[in-house]
């Protein structure tokens, strides 16, 4: 009986490290798949990085919405990083070998971000909400110290509960295999391959999900139906486009971004698809980050000017 408690202990000690496989599964890839996300990650650094360098130069982007935008591109290039650099160098190196300490620090990393950026598209609306439905109240209502306040919250609320979530899920015993389905540590995977019994910590997935991304996704869609009901409001047709104009890019980007994230971390755990979940999890992590600021850029005719102004000096 000691002999099979020692060797079950044995085994529980076994795992000292995870092998990520990413896109093992397509080898004649690897270094076209190298190659393109090493450009999309160039893109994001460098859009989100302009977008960050003009709102804080220009000062005609001196205002609210232009300074959760600057955020807002400091986070994608934050959340993106990561991810992106261990899997450039898993698919290029072919070093797919994971310590324990370095899967749990991203998994804590890309879920701190990944709460800001449910918090922070939740602030951008409000501050949407208060032009268009409150314009007089605006300067009042969204003041420097509410903005500064509102970011701040937006960047630390979730700290505790992700650090928390993450110890709970590398406190679980890993004895089996130690092959992840993915090209990052994310939590579904990481379930997987617990040996003990995982019910709390897939209820806790979901309790964090509920808070952290449906109650901010229904925020916005209840604030964005009362922008629409003001906006149908206007008197000429020219107002309604150019408030229609400054919601819908931000609109575009909750779609894209609480779209994957939902189905990813809310669907139920026995129609979870390794291939399904490496598909969304690009979405929110890689291609949410690289649209944003073509996005934003594209359809705002400030940031246009700003970018030209930048360009010709």
């Amino acid at each position: 009986m000691n002999h099979q408690e020692n060797s079950s202990q044995d085994n529980l000690t076994e795992i000292i490290e995870f092998v990520l496989l990413g896109f093992a599964d397509m080898p004649h890839l690897q270094w076209f798949l190298f190659g393109l996300f090493l450009i999309i990650y160039i893109i994001i650094l460098m859009s989100n990085g302009t977008i960050f360098l003009i709102t804080k130069m220009d000062p005609a982007l001196q205002n609210p919405m232009y300074f959760f935008l600057a955020n807002f591109s400091f986070l994608e290039v934050c959340y993106v990083s990561a991810t992106l650099p261990r899997m450039l160098m898993n698919l290029g190196a072919q070093r797919r070998r994971i310590s324990l300490g370095a899967c749990a620090a991203q998994m804590c990393f890309s879920l701190i971000f990944g709460a800001t950026e449910c918090f922070l598209l939740a602030v951008m609306v409000y501050d949407r909400y208060v032009a268009i439905c409150n314009p007089l109240n605006y300067p009042v209502v969204m003041n420097h110290r509410v903005c500064i306040q509102l970011v701040t919250g937006s960047w630390t609320i979730g700290i505790p509960v992700q650090i928390g979530q993450t110890y709970q899920v590398f406190s679980l015993p890993f004895c089996g295999p130690n092959q992840i389905h993915h090209f990052f540590c994310d939590i579904p995977p990481i379930l997987k391959l617990a040996c003990g019994d995982t019910f709390v910590n897939e209820m806790l997935v979901y309790t964090v999900a509920v808070l952290f991304v449906m109650v901010p996704f229904l925020l916005i869609l209840g604030s964005y139906s009362k922008i629409i009901s003001i906006i149908l409001k206007l008197p000429s047709a020219k107002s309604q486009a150019k408030a229609f104009s400054t919601c819908s890019s931000h609109l575009m980007v909750v779609i894209l971004f609480f779209g994957s994230a939902i189905i990813t971390y809310l669907r139920p755990n026995t129609r979870h698809s390794e291939g399904t979940d490496k598909m969304l999890s690009l979405f929110y992590t890689i291609l949410t980050p690289m649209f944003n600021p073509m996005i934003y850029s594209l359809r705002n005719k400030d940031v246009i000017m700003a970018l030209r102004k930048l360009l010709c000096q």
